[in-house]
């Protein structure tokens, strides 16, 4: 046979099937009994249609997947082949069951060699995804175990397979496309002689998968981010700075947005007002004397507007010790702070700002979110510590006046994104403030940053402004594009971390 003789198709069982499948499984399981009887194929086409599935070739059945639904807590757990089957040879299907179970999945001999079992096994997978169920369970057979019955255990046999020490048909074939051993089954099949008894307990997982609740609580996959390219400009007073905070929050969510970004210091234009800036380390405690209010204004915007509201970030005096602090004011009217950790050279020696000791990620009503302020964003650590508390979204305001100092943040928050498969939304003030000592000049371009891999933009750049000019730039982020992505991706940077060599603690007691 020819590859390109080939016309295949795949579709659902039908009564009329019988013949075809019974000639089918006769001829792949002549060592295990052969074909299921007639009525026990019409009831599972009747309980479960969608879950019997075949290849065709030129109208002629070349393949078989057969599935039922059944209760993922009870076939998770040690069973055996009859668990599923009752003395009428009727196989048992749970209507209200929240897993598949894969009977049979087989290819005629004749047609192996075409990889035509993983176009049933994807099949199988949309079909678990389609239903919202929590896995695909099944119990793989081990045919080629009783060639090395005499020198190994199963379990050590299992082992070998999985290291492709030994090749068995079915193992193999099954730890190929994503099934998980999650135990070994005794007595599942004692008549399979070529097994020796024993069976896989195989699991897939369903990463989209989500339980029963109620709609209004269920977890948003669709996020819409703003990001305010902030111009610093001078201002006469505080009311007419939080006036543009206000419109910007304003507009950004008369676009449906879940979350505005503001850059790092962007109410610096305040510092202006000081009676004297010529101690820039008075300076900056002058400006961190309006943060409580900018918190609790930006807070009321967030519930108003209906808007999550990272806040930029802005100088905090806690214990007479200036801190730079990012504020995630949630639009439930809930508060949440992240401290800016790593202080440049110029903030410590010129504002005389120390850095802050926790570093965690946020649960919000669109997605689990982390912050990091500027200079944070170049030390790898602390995104591959944020990646592993699940976060989704990294936002990163910053304030930076020179492009080179730019390239350094939007170079690393880029690597971010990619090595913890994550988005991340960089944010930046441009203008110049020349009446306020040391920030006098800005550079920025917003950006938001995804994996990099084919469900994404070729050059993993999502949204991004006009270099230097004041503007809004909105993002559309599939939030289960990332679960996809670090499940099945080109690459899995989080799952293929030899955490046997290395890992990344955080030493701070919290």
């Amino acid at each position: 046979m020819q590859h390109d003789d080939l016309h295949l198709t795949i579709r659902n069982l039908t009564n009329d099937d019988y013949n075809e499948i019974k000639v089918l499984m006769d001829k792949v399981y002549h060592d295990i009994g052969g074909s299921w009887p007639e009525h026990t194929i019409h009831k599972l086409i009747k309980d479960f249609p969608e879950g019997q599935i075949c290849l065709e070739d030129h109208g002629k059945i070349v393949g078989l997947a057969l599935s039922v639904q059944v209760s993922y807590q009870r076939f998770s757990n040690p069973h055996t082949y009859d668990d599923l089957i009752d003395q009428k040879e009727n196989v048992l299907n749970d209507a209200r069951g929240d897993a598949m179970y894969g009977l049979d999945a087989l290819i005629a001999p004749e047609y192996r060699g075409y990889r035509l079992g993983r176009r049933l096994y994807e099949a199988r997978k949309d079909l678990c995804r389609q239903h919202n169920l929590r896995a695909i369970l099944a119990g793989g057979r081990i045919p080629s175990y009783h060639e090395h019955a005499h020198e190994m255990s199963a379990a050590e046999y299992l082992e070998a397979v999985r290291e492709r020490k030994i090749y068995d048909p079915i193992l193999t074939f099954q730890l190929s496309n994503d099934f998980q051993v999650t135990r070994l089954l005794k007595r599942y099949m004692p008549e399979d002689e070529k097994s020796q008894g024993y069976a896989t307990l195989l699991e897939w997982k369903n990463i989209f998968f989500e339980p029963d609740t109620n709609v209004i609580r269920s977890r948003k996959t669709q996020v819409r981010i703003g990001a305010i390219q902030w111009q610093m400009r001078e201002v006469e007073s505080v009311d007419e700075l939080l006036k543009q905070v206000e419109y910007f929050i304003d507009a950004v969510s008369d676009y449906k947005s879940d979350f505005v970004l503001f850059p790092e210091f962007f109410n610096a234009p305040l510092i202006g007002l000081s009676p004297d800036q010529s101690n820039q380390t008075e300076a900056i405690r002058f400006l961190a004397s309006f943060t409580e209010r900018f918190i609790n204004e930006m807070s009321q915007f967030a519930v108003s507007y209906n808007i999550n509201v990272i806040t930029g970030s802005m100088p905090v005096i806690e214990d007479e010790v200036v801190y730079n602090v990012s504020y995630l004011c949630r639009r439930d009217g809930t508060v949440e702070e992240q401290k800016k950790i790593h202080i440049t050279p110029h903030e410590r020696r010129d504002w005389v700002i120390e850095g802050g000791n926790d570093l965690r990620v946020f649960n919000t009503d669109a997605g689990r979110v982390g912050i990091l302020i500027c200079y944070d964003v170049e030390f790898p650590e602390l995104g591959r510590l944020l990646a592993e508390q699940d976060m989704d979204i990294l936002f990163v305001p910053f304030w930076t006046d020179t492009k080179n100092g730019y390239l350094r943040v939007r170079r690393c928050a880029q690597a971010r994104a990619i090595e913890n498969e994550c988005y991340v939304v960089i944010c930046g003030s441009c203008g110049n403030l020349p009446q306020v000592e040391n920030l006098d000049i800005q550079y920025a371009q917003s950006s938001v940053f995804s994996p990099s891999d084919f469900s994404y933009p070729h050059d993993a750049v999502m949204a991004e402004t006009t270099p230097n000019t004041e503007m809004i730039m909105f993002s559309d982020l599939d939030l289960d594009k990332l679960k996809l992505t670090r499940s099945e991706g080109s690459v899995n940077n989080l799952k293929d971390r030899r955490t046997d060599l290395y890992s990344v603690n955080w030493k701070k007691q919290h």
